[in-house]
């Protein structure tokens, strides 16, 4: 029988379709021949970056009216499959709503997830998933058993964004059933810090800093770096959790995984917990005065200095040019 109806959990962020679900819908299509998105909400906005990356179908619930999105998607997947449109395979995000909405449909489906991976692959009707472990030095492959749908989540920059030239999908709704008391929590209001340039988990260039700046205040060097590069600033958990810097900022095991084409670290000692969210970058230049700190062991390029001395030289020299 094969893999052939693969869903995508797609997601929408400034009127577009959001990285994570371009690139799960890219994997899709390598996946099997029918794939559909599965939208939270309208769709018509995104519609058209939907079917350009392979989406044939979007199924979309319609507006949620306040209702928190993970117990209103998977409520009403659960409805569209019951109708008879089961798919082999479901791909989510491995981010605060993913994990929501599969966690929730593993419930109704009475179906395992499989969490945090990096890769997928199907041979006939048989779908494994590729894990990193023990701070991404191992990679286990799992294979599903039992019935589908099988339920995934993948982290973000798995999978290379390639546009299939496909036009505008199908739309079908995919009305929520009544959720009675799961639907009793309801969205009041929504806050949305203000940024400027690239986010952390897109940009093609990082400048994280750690506990090596020394004061919270430093932190500005950092930014400043990251701004004259067009890049994003991230940072340790080290100063996340002293409060230096929002969380949002935090690359890690517990933050964000990014792969941009340039990382700069200042600062970070490299402990395992920050290396598994960003030793996929594909080039990795290390500022540490300790020249035995763990960071330099996965670097391209490192600098052992003083990072109060050679950022601000680096900013210099880059606003001179």
């Amino acid at each position: 029988m094969g893999i052939d109806n693969i869903w995508v959990f797609a997601q929408e962020t400034d009127g577009a379709p959001s990285s994570g679900t371009i690139e799960l819908l890219t994997k899709a299509r390598a996946l099997g021949s029918t794939v559909t998105a599965f939208v939270a909400g309208d769709a018509s906005a995104i519609a058209g970056g939907l079917g350009e990356y392979g989406a044939s179908k979007a199924y979309a619930t319609g507006d949620l009216a306040g209702a928190l999105p993970g117990a209103a998607v998977a409520s009403a997947m659960k409805a569209v499959i019951d109708g008879g449109d089961s798919p082999d395979v479901i791909l989510f995000p491995q981010n605060y709503e993913g994990r929501d909405v599969v966690s929730r449909l593993s419930v109704k489906l009475d179906r395992t997830v499989l969490t945090n991976n990096v890769d997928i692959a199907a041979d006939g009707d048989s779908v494994k998933v590729t894990t990193p472990i023990f701070g991404g030095n191992t990679l286990v492959s799992t294979t599903f058993t039992g019935e589908g749908p099988y339920l995934a989540t993948f982290r973000p920059k798995s999978f290379v964004p390639e546009a299939s030239g496909g036009g505008a999908p199908e739309v079908v709704a995919a009305p929520v059933p009544d959720l009675g008391s799961t639907g009793g929590a309801t969205v009041t209001a929504v806050h949305v810090e203000e940024t400027s340039g690239p986010k952390l988990d897109e940009a093609d260039i990082v400048v994280a800093g750690g506990r090596g700046l020394g004061e919270a205040e430093k932190f500005d060097m950092i930014e400043s770096l990251a701004k004259a590069l067009k890049g994003a600033p991230g940072a340790s958990r080290a100063i996340v959790d002293a409060g230096w810097v929002p969380y949002s900022y935090q690359v890690g095991q517990t933050g964000k995984v990014v792969k941009p084409k340039v990382y700069i670290a200042a600062g970070i000692s490299g402990a395992t917990q920050h290396m598994v969210g960003m030793k996929g970058s594909k080039n990795i230049i290390a500022i540490n005065k300790d020249k035995e700190a763990p960071i330099f062991g996965v670097a391209d390029l490192g600098i052992v200095g003083d990072v109060h001395k050679v950022l601000p030289k680096l900013i210099e020299a880059l606003q001179n040019r």
